[in-house]
């Protein structure tokens, strides 16, 4: 697969609005698809869905939560979290328990199963993505350290309201 975005992927209004837009979404998709798919060929045992993954992770950092905080900092609807949280917790990974700040609702909490699943699930992404850069040059390395902190900026903005969206 060629380096290069495709330039036959383009609606007429996507060039001329924003081609940095368009490619950027072209390489995190890419990015996200490759490290999937090396994820699955180099450590065939991972098999957990991202969205659980995300879960886990947010857990990780802020553990107990509700199922409304996780569903917040996710930006999914609290039943597709709970539809998730009840397979995490048929896998082991996760468990419920009484909020103890209100004893009539339930938080959820990492297990140490669940744990070790996001350390492994961690330490595999990267492993390969430690690889992958080595595999760059010099200045591709620079150029990819120098972006991250725009593009933590580039993910803060994107969590708020796009201008107009509450007008439409």
């Amino acid at each position: 697969m060629s380096a290069q975005p495709r330039s036959e992927v383009s609606s007429p209004r996507s060039a001329a609005q924003a081609p940095e837009a368009r490619l950027l979404t072209e390489a995190v998709t890419r990015l996200r698809r490759a490290l999937r798919s090396s994820i699955r060929t180099d450590y065939p045992w991972e098999t957990l869905p991202m969205a659980q993954v995300e879960l886990l992770q947010v857990l990780g950092e802020h553990s107990p939560a509700r199922i409304s905080d996780l569903a917040a900092r996710r930006r999914l609807a609290p039943s597709t979290v709970s539809g998730l949280i009840g397979q995490m917790i048929t896998a082991g990974l996760v468990a419920r328990d009484v909020d103890s700040a209100d004893r009539r609702a339930s938080v959820v909490t990492l297990t140490d199963a669940g744990r070790e699943k996001l350390a492994a699930w961690t330490t595999a992404h990267e492993r390969r993505i430690d690889a992958a850069l080595a595999a760059l040059d010099d200045d591709a390395r620079a150029a990819i350290t120098d972006a991250l902190p725009a593009l933590f900026q580039l993910a803060e903005h994107l969590g708020e309201p796009a201008d107009g969206a509450t007008e439409r």
